[in-house]
């Protein structure tokens, strides 16, 4: 869990970093394509993160794991899904929807 942490902490530091370099370049932090993309990957990450709570409500009967464990690690689980939303998002690019 350490290591899930640890890389999202990275993550965050990289989109403080990058608006800092923009806003040093004197160029807007937040562009329109940025927006968007932000847009897209939290929406899709949304989507998924319903089907991962379903499956926590599923096994949390199955378990003998305590309640605050499984919502820590549904609360990590949907971090980590907005990580490989971003990425996805940022590396295959969006579609004209």
């Amino acid at each position: 869990m350490a290591g899930i942490v640890l890389v999202l902490v990275g993550f965050a530091i990289y989109l403080g970093v990058s608006r800092v370099r923009s806003h040093l370049h004197r160029e807007p932090s937040e562009d329109e394509l940025s927006k968007k993309v932000m847009t897209r990957a939290s929406s899709l990450a949304y989507y998924i993160s319903i089907y991962l709570w379903l499956f926590i409500m599923y096994i949390s009967d199955k378990t003998s794991l305590e309640a605050h464990s499984l919502v820590g690690g549904g609360i990590l689980g949907m971090a980590v899904i907005f990580l490989f939303c971003w990425l996805g998002v940022k590396a295959l690019g969006m579609k004209n929807v």
